[in-house]
């Protein structure tokens, strides 16, 4: 059983599923489901649709480079059958994948390091500046720690042309 890769979106196409496209120079192009053969007939640009993995891996959302992107190349040459092979095979997919989940997942963490702290930084400022709607104006008079400090303005200048205008 060989599972196929999209041409457009690079997920996996099992077979009996997704369409065949073969093109006058005998280049076959597999796709995993009508969306993509419909932008693939639109002569869209995989690099440039949101949701493709040549997009994500493009911006750096996803990882490029590993050891072991290595094992899901894809192999031409024909081996002669050994049980032994094919079972220590099957247990070293399961490892490697285990591995490639727990690198995909480090790497989505540190690529939203940084986006925590920013969005904990905008909902306190956010926070400031309408904790109003948040809390009663009673409470907000009592404790004092809730509301902005205060600015102190001078307003001598103002005072002085106060009594100007009254005279």
């Amino acid at each position: 059983m060989r599972l196929e890769k999209c041409w457009f979106c690079s997920s996996t196409v099992y077979p009996g599923h997704g369409i065949q496209f073969v093109r006058n120079d005998a280049k076959i192009f597999r796709f995993c489901r009508s969306k993509c053969h419909k932008n693939f007939k639109m002569k869209r640009n995989p690099r440039k649709v949101k949701w493709t993995k040549a997009y994500r891996r493009l911006h750096s959302k996803d990882m490029t480079q590993d050891s072991t992107f290595e094992f899901e190349r894809k192999r031409n040459r024909p081996e002669r059958y050994d049980r032994n092979l094919a079972e220590n095979t099957l247990k070293a997919i399961k490892k490697i994948d285990k591995i490639r989940v727990t690198r995909e997942e480090r790497h989505h963490k540190l690529r939203m390091k940084g986006k925590k702290a920013k969005e904990q930084k905008e909902a306190a400022i956010e926070l400031e500046q309408s904790i109003h709607l948040v809390k009663a104006p009673s409470v907000l008079a009592e404790d004092q720690s809730l509301t902005l400090p205060k600015i102190k303005v001078k307003v001598q200048a103002q005072a002085e042309e106060n009594h100007a205008m009254e005279e």
